[in-house]
């Protein structure tokens, strides 16, 4: 018996590998994701099934993917399938919930008030076993699966020099995040050592050594040698950050400057923030002041998180027949 785990890259297939210890999975496991730098880093040694493109809201690549999801149907005995969106999970769980197969749909924990775009199409699906990981807007199909920064808590240190930082902006292609490069930049004192991270982001004139993409454990092993990190309000980003005992100073893309495909990163931002766990500000106010104050703080770990058994949970409300 196979569990397939379904996930675009980014912030979605980082939540999704962070819950598999969460599931108890006694099956075989065969990853759906995109091929990049960060996905091939992080499913090192898995059984990884790679798609084509998969950007947001681009139905073509969503029948593309779909079709090319069909062929892992066949291929294997398919015992359930769990994803954490986006597109790639429209491409994989309507067929599943058609095939009679368990299908769990866990909305991203960057969608603070209510489903995404994803999550209200799977929502149409009946079949389809829907998770929310903010439990204020749980009700009807959506069930609370537990948030991922339940497990956090932050304490100030002693102040301490700059010497090197992180700034992240993700990797996800078609939305830059110049400004935010700019500020930084604008900033940051000549003497300080920087990984940049960029993604898409144009960075021409600013003088820096940007990277489009860093593989995991390159980036991984960054952050946390880092004094401090500055970082999208990707959620696989800030997670990573805060697993590394970071106090992340968290910069929310915004849809009116054409930075991401809606304001779902100002979401995140506000809850990190509402937690006491990042320090957020839109690039026109960050300050080298800012800087240093998250180099003064360090988070640490609560008790991991209980299994979460996703059959228990959908035993709470009977299935929906297809």
């Amino acid at each position: 018996m196979t569990t397939l785990l379904v996930a675009n890259e980014g912030g979605h297939i980082t939540q999704l590998h962070r819950l598999v210890p969460r599931l108890d999975i006694d099956d075989d496991v065969v990853w759906v994701t995109t091929r990049s730098p960060q996905t091939a880093s992080l499913l090192a040694g898995e059984t990884v099934h790679w798609t084509g493109p998969a950007d947001p809201r681009d139905v073509g690549h969503v029948m593309s993917n779909a079709r090319s999801v069909s062929a892992i149907f066949r291929r294997y005995d398919v015992s359930r399938v769990v994803s954490t969106g986006a597109s790639l999970a429209l491409s994989a769980l309507p067929q599943a919930a058609m095939r009679g197969i368990p299908t769990y749909y866990i909305e991203s924990a960057t969608r603070a008030v209510g489903p995404s775009r994803t999550g209200a199409l799977l929502a149409l699906v009946p079949a389809v076993n829907l998770f929310t990981q903010h439990e204020s807007w749980a009700g009807g199909r959506w069930r609370f699966a537990g948030s991922p920064f339940d497990i956090y808590s932050t304490d100030a240190t002693s102040p301490k020099p700059l010497r090197r930082a992180v700034v992240t902006l993700g990797t996800q292609g078609r939305y830059g995040f110049r400004r935010a490069v700019e500020r930084i930049r604008q900033i940051l004192p000549a003497d300080v050592e920087v990984l940049w991270q960029t993604g898409s982001t144009d960075v021409s004139g600013l003088g820096i050594d940007a990277r489009e993409a860093v593989p995991y454990a390159e980036l991984n092993r960054a952050v946390h040698e880092a004094d401090v990190v500055v970082t999208h309000a990707g959620t696989g980003a800030v997670l990573g950050a805060l697993d590394a005992g970071q106090f992340p100073v968290v910069l929310p893309r915004r849809f009116c400057y054409g930075e991401h495909v809606d304001d779902h990163q100002v979401q995140t931002a506000f809850e990190v923030t509402q937690r006491g766990l990042a320090l957020v500000r839109d690039p026109a106010h960050l300050t080298l002041e800012d800087l240093y104050g998250a180099a003064s703080h360090r988070v640490t770990q609560r008790a991991r998180p209980p299994l979460l058994d996703l059959d228990v949970l959908d035993r709470r409300v009977p299935a929906m027949a297809v």
